[in-house]
């Protein structure tokens, strides 16, 4: 077992002294000067509290990317898809879960349907039409506070791909070695403090895993808007 973060707070601001470490090193090739710009996303509930403190780290404006999972019929908590926000929503097929419970693909797009209800109602409870930062040709970090499948991830990323970000970085504190193999084919930069064997469930890699409620969501997303300053672009240290 790799170590227990005493809770989400811990987890990322251990997760935003690796990629400040990062900061000192370019990628190569060099990316084009308004990839410097960075926007911090959070996948609710509880990657918030850790992109939080990344944000914070990095200077970088908050925002979130509402994402839900479509758990198998009798299986609630095996992703056999997700759903995340975009014009149109993006749906992403977990297609071995599926093949292991015999879940066909037209079931789940119906209940993806039904799960993007509760993403409209999260984006309006959370945020209350504040304008997103543009990530358009600027660094994105996404971040929760850790991976078991990556299907929630996957559907998050491809729909933020569609936002025209110049790089995209997942930065994770804990997740299974397979899957982040996975989840680097669709990122540009994988950053994940540990990578347990055997991986068994996130929450016992957390001291604290309580259930993160809308209210803390909430209160978390005001705090760091007050510390940004201002809501918008931010023109922080920047990914070089």
């Amino acid at each position: 077992m790799s170590r227990v973060y005493a809770n989400r707070v811990e987890a990322g601001r251990e997760l935003a002294a690796e990629l400040c470490k990062r900061l000192a090193h370019p990628p190569s090739p060099p990316l084009p000067a308004s990839a410097a710009r960075v926007v911090v996303y959070g996948l609710p509930r509880g990657g918030v509290p850790v992109a939080a403190e990344v944000a914070r780290a990095l200077r970088a404006p908050l925002d979130l990317l509402i994402v839900r999972k479509v758990g198998a019929p009798g299986q609630p908590e095996l992703a056999v898809g997700a759903v995340a926000e975009g014009e149109p929503p993006e749906v992403v097929l977990d297609e071995q879960s599926m093949a292991w419970t015999g879940t066909r693909e037209k079931w789940v797009r119906e209940q993806a349907r039904i799960e993007y209800a509760e993403v409209l109602r999260r984006r309006q409870t959370y945020l209350a039409g504040r304008v997103a930062p543009s990530v358009q040709g600027a660094t994105a970090v996404v971040v929760d506070d850790g991976v078991a499948t990556g299907t929630t991830v996957r559907a998050a990323v491809q729909a933020l791909r569609r936002r025209g970000p110049a790089r995209i970085v997942l930065a994770l504190p804990v997740a299974p070695a397979e899957v982040i193999e996975l989840l680097r084919s669709l990122v540009d930069e994988v950053v994940c403090l540990a990578e347990p064997v055997p991986f068994r469930a996130v929450g016992l890699h957390y001291g604290d895993f309580h259930q993160v409620s809308d209210e803390e969501v909430v209160r978390v997303l005001q705090e760091a808007a007050r510390a940004h300053g201002a809501p918008g672009p931010a023109q922080g240290p920047g990914w070089r």
